[in-house]
């Protein structure tokens, strides 16, 4: 992610100056470094926040930059140590009270399908009624209601954000959850961000491609893995489970020192398998790896060595929304390919976003059609020793982590082989 993303933030998702271009292989990125972002006012929420119930929003702190940090709870609807669908989950939480479920449009595995007449019960006596017009004549749009599933449904209105402020030495408050350590995720991240740090924001993409590093543990252990944008972390603290290192990387000094407070917070998921996770500064708009020791988060010459000797897994999610950032990423997908050792295996993770246009007075997807077509090329590149094939993963591994698995989300594979 960009510190732009913030790390995905910036960068990643950042915006940047458009006045220079500099070739870089087969895609044209902009000079500037990615956390210089030029987007000030578009502020934007992730769906995976603005799902998560009012009460578990604990706010611990503010960051460097005098945003607040929140402390959000990720809950493994089975335990990570549990290879069988008996249907007793090891990691289940003892506060039957406070169990979440999937939010409307998901499930979870062997659980009832939603739209169950229990659920339509709660429905308000306005539904199914003809339109409801206010005193002016105007539509009067009425609130989905809740539903059953949802946690203290005579709590605060979820429309509204009420954090509970914690100290920042204080691992637990009101909302936390009993459960096995090895149920939870608690990752910090900050919310409703302005466009050049949505990388401190939890997206759905990385809880899916989490899903699928989780359904996928004999591929990933004993590897030598690096995420690109990683962002606050998660998916890549997921892998770190069983694989033997995890180079999570993105941009932005404020944004990589809250990806290693997870990384901390959460050891406890890694000491069992022994992984090792390096969070490290990697800016997509440079050609090489920054090895100045006053500069945090740099590479030594060890972590060098290791990533282009042992590396075989690469990893990104939603990094995929400016077609500058896309195609710097690519660019970098291309050149570490070309200086790793060994074949390897990219996974990209990425959510289709329909928008409206004026441009087009439509509604289109235009960054995934980018991404589409940076794949295409990908693959029709001639030069060089590699050649890299691309496929679509059917998203048909179980849902462990509880949010919203919509269809738009997608992963894709991209095989990096030498040329025979």
């Amino acid at each position: 992610m960009v510190a732009g993303r913030g790390g995905r933030a910036g960068a990643g998702r950042g915006g940047f100056r458009a006045d220079l271009q500099v070739p870089l292989g087969p895609w044209s990125v902009v000079a500037p470094a990615m956390d210089e972002a030029t987007f000030k006012s578009d502020t934007v929420l992730s769906d995976v926040h603005l799902h998560t119930p009012n009460q578990r929003h604990l706010m611990v702190r503010l960051n460097s930059v005098g945003q607040p940090v929140f402390l959000t709870q990720f809950r493994l609807l089975r335990s990570q140590d549990s290879q069988t669908d008996s249907g007793a989950e090891g990691g289940a939480c003892r506060d039957a009270r406070a169990e979440e479920t999937p939010p409307s449009g998901t499930r979870s595995p062997g659980s009832p399908a939603r739209g169950s007449l229990q659920a339509r019960s709660d429905a308000s006596p306005q539904e199914g009624a003809g339109a409801q017009l206010d005193e002016d004549g105007d539509l009067d749009v009425v609130r989905r209601p809740r539903t059953a599933s949802d946690p203290d449904p005579a709590g605060r209105p979820r429309d509204k954000v009420h954090p509970v402020i914690l100290s920042q030495e204080e691992e637990d408050g009101p909302g936390y959850l009993a459960c096995s350590p090895h149920s939870i995720i608690r990752i910090e991240h900050t919310m409703a961000t302005p466009l050049e740090d949505v990388g401190k924001q939890v997206w759905r993409g990385a809880l899916f491609l989490a899903d699928y590093i989780l359904s996928q543990r004999d591929l990933f252990r004993g590897r030598t893995v690096l995420e690109l944008g990683a962002g606050m972390g998660l998916a890549s603290i997921i892998a770190a489970a069983t694989s033997r290192t995890v180079y999570c990387t993105d941009v932005g000094a404020d944004l990589l020192a809250m990806c290693q407070r997870n990384v901390t917070r959460n050891s406890h998921l890694t000491a069992t398998g022994g992984g090792d996770v390096k969070v490290r500064e990697l800016d997509w708009l440079s050609a090489d790896l920054c090895t100045d020791p006053k500069v945090p988060f740099s590479w030594s010459q060890e972590d060098i060595s290791d990533l282009y000797s042992h590396t075989t897994i690469l990893l990104a999610a939603e990094v995929f929304y400016d077609n500058d950032l896309t195609d710097a990423l690519f660019n970098t997908l291309s050149r570490l390919a070309h200086k790793l050792k060994n074949a390897c295996t990219a996974i990209l993770s990425v959510e289709k976003r329909l928008n409206f246009t004026l441009r087009h007075l439509d509604v289109t997807c235009e960054a995934y059609d980018h991404f589409r077509s940076c794949l295409r090329r990908l693959e029709k590149l001639a030069e060089g020793r590699l050649r890299f094939v691309v496929e679509p993963v059917e998203a048909t591994f179980p849902q462990l982590l509880v949010y919203e698995r919509i269809r738009q989300l997608e992963l894709w594979r991209v095989f990096v082989e030498p040329v025979t």
